[in-house]
Parts: C-alpha cells; sequence; structure tokens
C-alpha cells in the first residue's frame, strides 16, 4: 500500500520534467516577409532651373508571416527594406532619372523626411536601407503575422538645367532587397533582433516589389528678342524688289518643339492676308505692300497658321536665331512720300 503515493509522485516528476524540456525547446517555424509598395513614386511636373525642391513620398508596407507555435509563442521581426540605384543609374551623389533620349534628371530618395539619410541597398551599409520592426503572437493552428507601414521620402534638387521629356527610373529585380532576422519563443516575448542579419533566424528576397520614379518637364520657350526690318529710304520709284531681313532670337528648353507664327500686321485689308505698311498725309492714309518668308529665296511664306506656313523647330537649352526675310515688290508709279511702317505680332507655340 505504501509503493502508490510514491510511484504517483515520480510519475508526476517525469510529466513536469517533460513539460520543462518542452518549455525550453527552442522555436523552429521560420518569418516569410514580403512587401507591397505605390507603384509609382510622382513627382509629378518639375521646371527647369526650379527655385526650390520638388518632393515625393512613397508607401510600403511590409507582412510576415510565422507558422503555429504554440499557445503562447511570439516573433520579433527586424527587416530592412534596400533599395538600389534604379534603372535610370546613379552618380556618386544622385540617383537619375532619364528620358527616351537620354536626359537625365537627379534625384534622391531618402529614409527620413529631413532628408538627411539616403536609403541604400545594404542593410547597416553606407547609406543604409531602411530598417522597421515588428512584435506578433504565434498562436496555435492559425498561426500570426505582423504588418507594419514605412515611408520612403524623395526630392528633386532645385536649380538644375533640365530638358523637356517623361523622365523615369525603375526599381526592381536586385535594386529591391528585402533583408530581415527573427526570434522566437514558445512562451514569453521575443526579442527584436539587434540586426536584419542577426537572430534566430535570417532570410533575404531580391525583386520584393517594382515600384518606377517619374516626373515630367513640360515644354517651355523663354522670351524671344526681334530686331526690326527697315527698307531704307527710297528716291522716287520702286522699280524692283526691295530685300532686307530681321532677326529673331528665342531659347527653349532642349527637346522642346515649337512653331514661330508671324501675324499679318495691322494694316491688312479684311478677310485678306496682304501684309501693308501704311502712312498718314493730310489725314488720308497710303499704304505700300510688303511680304515676309521663311526662306532666302522669298518663295515660303511666313505666316501664323500651324504646320502651314510657320516656322518649326526643336529647342537646344541655348539661344536660337532665325532670319525673317523681307521684300517690297516693285511699285507702280510714285508713292506718296512719307515713313511707312506696321507692327507685326509674333507668336511661340509648344
Amino acid at each position: 500500500m505504501t509503493a502508490g503515493p510514491f510511484t504517483a509522485r515520480h510519475l508526476l516528476l517525469a510529466v513536469l520534467l517533460t513539460a520543462g524540456l518542452l518549455l525550453m525547446a527552442p522555436a523552429r517555424a521560420a518569418a516569410v516577409c514580403t512587401a507591397v509598395a505605390n507603384p509609382t513614386l510622382p513627382f509629378a511636373n518639375v521646371n527647369s532651373g526650379a527655385a526650390g525642391p520638388t518632393t515625393a513620398t512613397l508607401n510600403i508596407n511590409v507582412t510576415c508571416n510565422t507558422a503555429a507555435l504554440s499557445l503562447l509563442a511570439t516573433t520579433g521581426v527586424r527587416v530592412c527594406v534596400g533599395i538600389g540605384p534604379g534603372s535610370g543609374g546613379s552618380t556618386p551623389s544622385w540617383r537619375t532619372m532619364t528620358t527616351s533620349t537620354s536626359d537625365s534628371m537627379n534625384f534622391q530618395i531618402y529614409n527620413n523626411a529631413s532628408f538627411s539619410q539616403v536609403t541604400g541597398l545594404v542593410p547597416h551599409g553606407t547609406p543604409p536601407a531602411q530598417e522597421l520592426t515588428m512584435s506578433y503572437n504565434v498562436p496555435l493552428l492559425t498561426g500570426g503575422s505582423g504588418v507594419q507601414t514605412t515611408q520612403l521620402f524623395a526630392q528633386i534638387p532645385a536649380g538644375q538645367v533640365l530638358a523637356s521629356g517623361a523622365y523615369s527610373s525603375t526599381f526592381s529585380g536586385a535594386n529591391v532587397v528585402l533583408t530581415w532576422a527573427w526570434n522566437e519563443v514558445l512562451l514569453g516575448t521575443a526579442t527584436v533582433p539587434a540586426t536584419c542579419t542577426s537572430g534566430t533566424g535570417t532570410a533575404t528576397a531580391s525583386a520584393a516589389f517594382s515600384v518606377t520614379a517619374t516626373a515630367n518637364v513640360l515644354p517651355q520657350c523663354g522670351s524671344y528678342v526681334t530686331t526690326n526690318m527697315n527698307f531704307g529710304n527710297v528716291t522716287g520709284g520702286i522699280a524692283s524688289n526691295i530685300d532686307q531681313t530681321a532677326t529673331l532670337s528665342l531659347s527653349c528648353l532642349k527637346n522642346t518643339a515649337y512653331q514661330v507664327g508671324l501675324s499679318n500686321g495691322l494694316n491688312n485689308p479684311t478677310a485678306t492676308s496682304t501684309r501693308r505698311m501704311s502712312t498718314t498725309i493730310g489725314g488720308s492714309s497710303y499704304y505700300l505692300t510688303y511680304e515676309l518668308y521663311r526662306d532666302a529665296a522669298r518663295s515660303q511664306r511666313w505666316g501664323s497658321t500651324l504646320a502651314v506656313d510657320t516656322a518649326s523647330g526643336t529647342g537646344t537649352g541655348s539661344t536660337q536665331q532665325w532670319t525673317i526675310y523681307g521684300r517690297v515688290p516693285p511699285v507702280t508709279g510714285q508713292p506718296p512720300a512719307g515713313t511707312y511702317n506696321d507692327v507685326i505680332t509674333v507668336t511661340i507655340t509648344y
């Protein structure tokens, strides 16, 4: 009769020892992390030579999942979101966006809103990847997960001389890498690893998501300068053509397609395209016909109908000069003496 309690105590001790071994057993499930980001990092429209920087933000949602461990298990995870140079390439100081014509625009991506820490590709590198942490329960049957949202801050610096066009740089594949480490315990609160590369377990995944930085520089032309066209002094009648030229100088952003139109002046008869200079003598108006051309042979009239009789060009970013060719044709008889003039309006369309 005395053996029964002794045996029961041994059995109880065995059960306790087994339970103790279970509590001390290490966790075995891996944390698996994925990320979803906005598909674009849009800077919208950017001006060449802008007085201030242009900014944009990128939201990234990171989710980590761990399979079921035990009723009171927890996981602590540290995740590094690494961003490489992108398809536009980089310089020692900047990432770059490019156009289809290989024009480039500097920009940069940062880990903080103060734009003081550049986002890098390598955890704890120079510059470092963005870091975030999370802790979550991992119950039996369902397992557990944690979600964190992080934000990257991007900036285009001021004062860049840019060509017009659509700029972009895509971050995908080896340019977007998640690196993470985790600690797990079956009972209690798991500590978050000190780095993304040290913990109970570690993992890495490239092509974590894809995002394209975009910016658009609108076509733009600056002010233009023209010289007057002076046909000179004429004594007597006009027996032959009088030819003269004037110049128009303008500057447009590189790649800006533009057209230059010239009006018919202030004195052309209604519903006609005839250009006339006028003078007033004794309260009466007198006219002298003339014409403006795009070519030295004076065979291509210079008008204001787009894509028909305007002059067209593409900006280079530097000043471009156009020659306006003028002609006063012969006049039958003697025009009244006086100073004849007209005013032409120049229209730049881009």
